[in-house]
Order: structure tokens, then sequence, then C-alpha cells
């Protein structure tokens, strides 16, 4: 089993666990006491809850993850029944897409986003068009209570707009836009999401200024946002989403741009094939002038470009040569994993190891002015922070320990101290020491 690694699946292991071990599921901590205000609780509540129901490891904190995997992969099969083509198509794409196959079941907020976002945007369009018009109706609404707490706002932000272009195109009736139920849907959407966020700020005061304002709003407009309470502005150059959306959806972005060559009129007039390219053209514009991002922000475009693929399937050629090249992707990634190469990069992106190295050698674990989520996760919240200072008391009083020193604070201990501590595994960025 992948261990879990910094920064991002480690962090969120943690808190999973923290939420599981305190039984707090209203306030997620990233560490004793110390509050997480930067996502809400919706991937949290599945892990945490699969590791209550099944033990605490790797596998229960990613198997929720797994299952919303395999949701959206049936969900989309439908799609592919109607244009008479094999159900399990659209999931086969999503698997050749390296976006979705490096996040499918992977601890992720953006992952659950992808499922708010699709059930938001696919119940509009079946509420609009289906015979059964009530359930996906309901289905619209409830994907944006999920997406309120998944990741906050940015999911009316990333379907409404598309949505409302698309309407204001084909000029659709307000007859139709009524078939959704919005006066009990706005119920929906505040019996799933209001509780939480008004029993968050209660708990936990100063949450709603920081998540709405600061993660919404300032982190994308304001460069030099210095609020980040748990890391720091990703600053990328401005643009780069349209790369991460290129290099995440290879080898079917050559196809798609292909595809639209000298098609752009037939495409705008046909509902089903603007609706799609609307939301997947939508998130890389909106984010096209903002720097603080990542790669994961295409995550939830991965499936109306699914939808788009099949909804061409028929008018591809060589599609058994285009889906042999598109499978290689995957599996050159998964072959990649069992190199060597690979590997040390995993065992340098955890701190798994160190603990259980600790843990053999039956000592107490300590790390120096830091320390990392996988080692927080894999010490069960017993990894204690230390200072210069109190790491010099406790060789001089030759206590017995283990500590993790990253090369960046080792320079900064004494010869006398740092030559009383016996070097047990050495990496590339820190290592695992032990009083002698």
């Amino acid at each position: 089993m992948i261990p879990l690694t910094d920064k991002t699946e480690a962090r969120y292991g943690e808190i999973a666990r923290l939420m599981a071990e305190t039984g707090n599921w209203i306030v997620p901590q990233i560490d004793y006491g110390i509050p997480f205000w930067a996502k809400p609780p919706l991937s949290t509540w599945l892990s945490a809850s699969s590791v209550t129901l099944f033990g605490e490891n790797e596998f229960t904190l990613r198997l929720p993850y797994l299952i919303i995997t395999m949701i959206i992969t049936f969900l989309l099969g439908r799609y592919a029944l109607q244009k008479k083509i094999n159900f399990f198509i659209p999931g086969i794409i999503l698997f050749t897409l390296p976006e979705f196959f490096l996040h499918g079941g992977v601890i992720s907020t953006d992952l659950m986003l992808s499922f708010s976002v699709a059930l938001t945007m696919l119940g509009f369009w079946e509420c609009i068009y289906s015979n059964n018009k009530t359930l996906w109706g309901h289905l619209f609404f409830v994907g944006i209570g999920l997406g309120l707490l998944s990741k906050g706002p940015i999911v009316g932000v990333l379907t409404i707009p598309p949505i409302f272009i698309w309407l204001v195109r084909f000029r659709v009736s307000p007859k139709k836009i009524f078939h959704l139920p919005w006066i009990l849907g706005v119920f929906i959407v505040l019996i799933i999401a209001l509780p939480w966020y008004y029993l968050m700020e209660k708990n936990s005061p100063g949450f709603i200024d920081y998540f709405v304002l600061g993660e919404h709003f300032l982190r994308f407009i304001d460069s030099s946002w210095t609020g980040d309470k748990y890391g720091f502005p990703k600053q990328q150059p401005l643009g780069i989403i349209w790369l991460f959306l290129f290099a995440g959806a290879l080898p079917w972005s050559f196809i798609l741009i292909g595809k639209i060559k000298g098609k752009i009129i037939t495409i705008w007039n046909d509902k089903w094939q603007l609706f799609l390219w609307l939301w997947i053209l939508w998130t890389p514009f909106f984010f096209t002038f903002s720097k603080s991002l990542i790669h994961t922000y295409t995550l939830p475009i991965m499936i109306p470009i699914a939808l788009l693929i099949v909804s061409n399937w028929s008018s591809f050629k060589r599609k058994k040569n285009i889906l042999t090249i598109a499978l290689s992707l995957p599996i050159l990634l998964f072959g990649a994993y069992f190199l060597k190469p690979t590997q040390q990069a995993i065992r340098e992106s955890t701190d798994k190891y160190l603990v259980e190295q600790s843990i053999d050698d039956g000592t107490t674990l300590y790390a120096l002015l830091f320390k990392s989520y996988s080692s927080q996760f894999y010490s069960k919240g017993r990894v204690k922070v230390i200072t210069l200072t109190e790491l010099e008391n406790m060789v001089k009083n030759s206590k017995i320990f283990s500590v993790i020193i990253q090369d960046r604070h080792k320079r900064q201990i004494a010869p006398e101290i740092l030559g009383k501590l016996n070097p047990q595994v050495i990496r590339r960025k820190d290592g695992l020491y032990a009083s002698h």
C-alpha cells in the first residue's frame, strides 16, 4: 500500500484520524486543539467514518474516494448507452486521463468537488431533457449542497456561469427552467450545508471570514495575500491552468482540439456539445488570471471531457488504436511506481519509515522545530516538536529518544550536541537521529 505522503494526502489523512480519535465531527483539526479552516469537512467525514468502521490504515482512509470514483464512472455509463456503445467506455476514458487516474481513490477534496459539480451539471441537464425531471432536479440542488461541504462556494462559481451562458445561447424558456424545484431545492441546499457552517462558526469563531473572504477571494485576486494559515499561496504564471488542462487530458486533448477545428458553428448550435464545452472551458477561463492555483483545479472538468469523447465516439476512426495509446499512459504511470527512483521518491516524501524505525527502537519520537503531517499520522499524534534548547537539554541529561531533524535545522545544532546524536536513517533533506 502506498503510504500517505506529504503534504496533501498526509494532511487530510491526519485531519481525518484526529476527527475519528477526538470525536469532534464539527471542527476539523490540523493538530490537537488547532482548527483547520481551509476546507469544509465532507472529505474528512468520509475518511473518518471509514476509519471508525473499518480501522485505521491507508486503505480505509482512501476507501470512500475509491467508491466515489466508481459512482462517477457508473453515473457516466448511462450516456454511453444512449450512444449505443459499451457502458464502461466512459469509465475507461476517465482512467486514461492522467489527471483523473492520479487522483481516483486518493484522499482529495477535489474529487468530492468533482462529484458535486458533475451532480449539479448533469442534474440540470437531465431535469431539462429527461423524463425523470423530479429526481434530477433534486440532484441538481444536492450537488450544490455537497459542493458547499466539499470545497465551499466555488461549486457555484464553476457551475452557474456555464449554465447561464448556455441558457442565454439557446433562449431556454422560463417554463423549462422552472422544471427545477427551486423552493424545495433551496431548502435541500440549506439542510445539507447550513447546519455545519453555523456550528463551525459558533464553535470556531472567525472561520467564515477566513474561509469565504480569504480562501475564495483574496487567495485568487491578491498574489501578495499572506493570510494562508496552512502553507503559502502556490504562485504560478498567469494562464498556467490551460497547460495543466492540456497535460492532464492527454492524449485526448490532442484529439478534441482536432475535432473542434472547422466545427465551431456546429458545436455552437448543438445543445449537448456546447453544454459540455462550456463546462470544460469555463473553469480554466475563470482561473486564467489567477496565480494561486494547482493542477488539481482541472480535476472537475475531466468528467465532461470523458462525456465529450463519448459523444463523439462514433466519429472517431481507428478507435482501437486511440484506446491503445490512451491506455498506455496509465499503464506506464502504474509501471513507473515499481521503479527504484519512484520508490525512493516515495520514501523521501513520507515520514512513515522514520516513525516505524523509532517504534522498532522503542524510543520516544520528537521532531526538531517542525513536524510533518505524515509523522503526525503514523505516530498517532505522539510526535512532539522540540526547540534547539530543549534538544540540548535532553542530550545533556542523557535522555533516550529519537528525533527527526531537517537539514536546514541541522546546521543550527551545536557540534558537541550533534556529535552525541547517532544517525539512524539519512535522507536527502532530513534524517532520523537517536541519542547515545
